[in-house]
């Protein structure tokens, strides 16, 4: 199933395709969400926790992430991830070290990409765009941990919204600062050529302290509160559970 939509996506994105395949195709996209929402409804409000697939175990990136994962879990927030390995394994773990609560949107691939097994529930999702929705949707901040071109991709984005109005305010937090210096550096490049203004670099707080990331997240919710992504309730006749009173 899988491999047929990645073969629709590539038909979508690269010909013009007669009218019946554009619809079976975006009907595709809608049945994905329908999956991811009807999954997803109730984890909320989350942390997402962006990062590479690559770490392994003993790589300090990957316990910097269980670490503060584990920590911002005690705040009784969600730990929401892509649902893979690597950082993305190593932060639903740390959420499952303190019992807090975990969950996971999983990109399916055709060289498949395994779902980790440190999460109370997750959704597989075929499509970047969908998944890439789905981990905003139900989070009120962001941990970018190091990662490639994929975790680029989703901190930028979501940088973009927040930065054109399109998404609260929520903390963008960083880890860490040695990783991402040439972003910081040139996101100072773009205030200097007037491409961005002053104010956009404080949409992201960049850290390399764990600690001080999550205190960051902490303050933000003594001042906004948790209560801006809380969920409307579970009704048991449509077979819900909501996994935070789980």
């Amino acid at each position: 199933m899988g491999s047929q939509f990645v073969k629709k996506e590539i038909g979508f994105l690269n010909n013009v395709q007669n009218r019946w395949q554009e619809l079976l195709y975006v009907f595709g996209v809608v049945k994905q969400f329908m999956k991811g929402l009807r999954t997803l409804h109730f984890v909320g409000p989350c942390v997402t926790v962006y990062g590479s697939a690559r770490f392994k175990e003993d790589h300090h990136f990957y316990q910097q992430a269980r670490h503060i994962s584990a920590e911002i879990a005690k705040l009784g927030l969600t730990i929401m991830t892509g649902g893979g390995p690597g950082i993305m394994e190593a932060a639903n773990r740390g959420a499952k070290d303190v019992n807090g609560k975990s969950v996971g949107c999983n990109i399916v691939l055709p060289h498949e990409q395994m779902h980790n097994p440190y999460m109370d529930k997750f959704v597989n999702i075929e499509s970047f765009f969908v998944r890439k929705e789905l981990l905003r949707k139900y989070s009120v901040a962001f941990v970018i941990m190091p990662g490639g071109i994929g975790t680029l991709d989703e901190f930028f984005e979501t940088y973009t919204l927040v930065q054109t109005g399109k998404l609260v305010r929520y903390p963008i937090v960083v880890l860490d600062k040695p990783y991402y210096l040439n972003i910081l550096q040139h996101l100072d490049k773009m205030i200097e050529e007037g491409t961005i203004s002053p104010g956009d670099k404080e949409l992201v707080f960049f850290t390399d302290n764990a600690d001080e990331a999550v205190t960051y997240i902490k303050n933000f919710f003594h001042a906004y509160t948790i209560g801006a992504k809380d969920g409307p309730r579970a009704r048991w006749i449509l077979g819900e559970r909501n996994l935070r009173s789980a």
